[in-house]
């Protein structure tokens, strides 16, 4: 496998293929869950038939939907917490593809949760219950893209204003200026042991939290109509945070730390979910015109790291290792303590993504 392997578009296949091979879709993990791990891979897998049409990809999908939806439309999943939002991005091209009503059923289940989770006074969404008055990256990558491509298909149009309104909201509180970059969480009432009393934030950045920001500017630009106010703003920002991160880029290996402005710290490490959330980040700054040719550079030498990082097992099958596993905000220590993994999910699916926007960029 490793000398078939050529192209982008190749190793993307090879990430999907080994996954498929390792789990049913209802075994994808965690197993018979509503989650936001089995969306992103999904959706990474989702990106990959755009480019290469693959019948089994579409069926394993709809494998994965389908053993949690019923006939009804009904399905379990977490009332409390922008995270149960994230897979209902699997719903849009299913309806549209079969025909099928209770996928819409189900995507209008999830809409509606934005009226009923908690705020914060100036309306940013809780990430979950269990994090109060707590805004944190992750979630506008959630519940965002899923809002506007619901706007999109049934023409609820206030969900566009209310995710401009809530990546506002992260970027007045989160966002440092001399750096460039994004604080993981921010808290509203200054409550929790990690915040800063003064600003509320977070005290580091985190690679894969930055990694869901970036991926929510471009899919944000992807998404909003060109005359739709405040998306001008959005490509601005795109264009600024891809200059910061090819500032912080591993420059001999090509990816990006874990704590990302922190590379020179002796327990700090190469985190390959975020890397490749950069890489695809970039890719599409490149494509929508507000990075150039050092950009591109950087997402080619990201792209080059990653591969370089690819392992295989005992059968030939793809592995992806270096994968932080799920993580809450917190101090320095807590994200370079953190285990890591292989083949987790969110990580297979950033690198999916990865390889598809840069084969586009690539090609442009």
């Amino acid at each position: 496998m490793q000398t078939a392997v050529k192209t982008p578009i190749e190793w993307a296949k090879a990430a999907c293929d080994a996954i498929m091979a390792a789990y049913t879709p209802q075994e994808l993990p965690p197993a018979g869950r509503w989650h936001y791990h089995q969306g992103v891979f999904l959706c990474g897998m989702e990106l990959l038939t755009g480019e290469v049409w693959k019948t089994r990809y579409d069926e394993y999908i709809q494998g994965y939907v389908d053993s949690l939806i019923d006939e009804q439309g009904n399905f379990y999943y977490a009332r409390d917490e922008l995270d149960a939002i994230q897979p209902g991005l699997l719903l849009f091209r299913l309806e549209e593809r079969t025909g099928d009503t209770r996928y819409r059923i189900a995507a209008d289940k999830l809409r509606r949760l934005f009226d009923t989770l908690n705020m914060t006074a100036e309306g940013g969404y809780w990430h979950k219950d269990k994090y109060p008055y707590q805004m944190w990256l992750d979630g506008l990558y959630m519940g965002g893209v899923f809002a506007l491509q619901y706007a999109n298909a049934y023409g609820d149009d206030s969900l566009r204003q209310m995710v401009l309104h809530q990546e506002s909201l992260m970027r007045k509180y989160m966002k440092d200026e001399a750096t460039g970059l994004l604080y993981h969480a921010w808290d509203e009432k200054r409550q929790t042991p990690w915040a800063n009393p003064q600003t509320g934030c977070s005290p580091e950045f985190w690679a894969r939290s930055l990694g869901w920001y970036v991926l929510s500017l471009a899919r944000f630009i992807e998404l909003l109509p060109q005359e739709e106010p405040g998306r001008a703003a959005l490509l601005t920002e795109l264009g600024a945070l891809v200059k910061a991160l090819v500032r912080y880029q591993d420059q001999e290996s090509g990816l990006w730390y874990q704590v990302v402005d922190k590379g020179e710290q002796p327990d700090n490490w190469l985190e390959t979910s975020g890397s490749s959330l950069f890489v695809y980040g970039i890719a599409k700054a490149v494509q929508y015109g507000v990075a150039g040719e050092e950009a591109l550079t950087a997402a080619i030498k990201g792209y080059e790291g990653l591969i370089q990082t690819v392992q295989f097992d005992a059968d030939g099958q793809f592995v992806l290792p270096k994968i932080c596993i799920g993580t809450s905000a917190g101090d320095y220590q807590n994200y370079v303590t953190r285990p890591t993994s292989e083949n987790d999910l969110h990580g297979v699916g950033a690198f999916v993504m990865a390889c598809v926007e840069l084969d586009r960029a690539r090609s442009q």
